[in-house]
């Protein structure tokens, strides 16, 4: 059972199930390399023209853990979104434990340049790149819906290429490190470690330009309180940005569910249109 408590959305049409479709995957794709290292992804898209919309999975794991395949962390598996008639993607990221942040961060907005500097080579919509993540994929996902490349960088590649995305789709997500129990382990190699969090919480930088969000939480996550969701939806509410928030009953630290799916795909259609 779920509860919509807030919402500027209206008019979505959920999507009836898309028949299954012939999909070409790729894994250990390099979308980047940092230091000599490569940063690593797997793809998977329908067997035809296209262009496709695009679904870029960030992972969770407190920034510290995981990876691009695991699905106890909120990533996507990419054959089954690219039989929706999708362009899907999973990545890996640097992790804080073994280079500080903001370098996860930076890859992922690698991750959508390497999409964009695509589009001619794979069946890439560009103009409808969404990023889905879960926990702290669900943090680093909403940065780039409200931040961009702000103060941070490039690097990984692709510098030149464009970084726009349609929307964001948050699942159990943090969206104010200065509130989060574990916003402590955003902790960059040196500098103000406050002032750092502050920068890096979504909520701090709404505004005109900030991206379509559909936040999904449940009312007993004892990781991210849901209180971080209601507080960006009124954030969000008060800045007049396009936004969605559903928050379910007695879910916990809310996985990828076949609602957070069709939701998400119901997201995509409204607003990739």
């Amino acid at each position: 059972m779920r509860l919509i408590l807030l919402s500027t959305l209206v008019g979505l049409s959920l999507t009836s199930p898309t028949p299954a479709q012939s999909v070409i995957v790729k894994n250990d794709v390099v979308y980047g390399k940092v230091h000599g290292a490569g940063l690593l992804a797997d793809i998977a898209y329908p067997e035809g023209k296209g262009p496709f919309p695009v679904i870029l999975s960030v992972h969770g794991g407190r920034w510290v853990a995981s990876h691009r395949s695991d699905p106890g962390e909120g990533a996507i598996d990419v054959q089954k979104w690219a039989g929706f008639g999708l362009f899907a993607m999973t990545i890996d990221y640097r992790l804080v434990g073994c280079t500080p942040p903001p370098a996860c961060y930076q890859d992922v907005q690698c991750a959508i340049r390497w999409v964009h500097a695509h589009k001619d080579k794979y069946p890439i919509d560009a103009e409808r790149i969404f990023l889905i993540g879960m926990s702290a994929g669900g943090h680093l996902a909403s940065l780039a819906a409200t931040l961009g490349d702000g103060p941070f960088p490039r690097t990984g590649g692709w510098e030149k290429d464009a970084n726009a995305i349609r929307g964001v789709i948050s699942l159990s997500g943090p969206y104010d490190l200065e509130k989060l129990s574990w916003g402590n382990l955003w902790k960059p190699a040196g500098g103000d470690q406050k002032a750092a969090r502050r920068l890096a919480s979504p909520i701090r930088h709404l505004g005109a330009k900030t991206k379509p969000m559909l936040i999904l939480h449940s009312d007993n996550d004892n990781s991210v309180p849901v209180e971080q969701a209601l507080e960006m939806a009124k954030a969000l509410d008060a800045a007049k940005a396009r936004h969605r928030l559903m928050v379910y009953q007695k879910k916990g630290h809310m996985r990828i569910t076949e609602d957070v799916i069709k939701e998400t795909r119901a997201f995509i259609e409204e607003i990739g249109k």
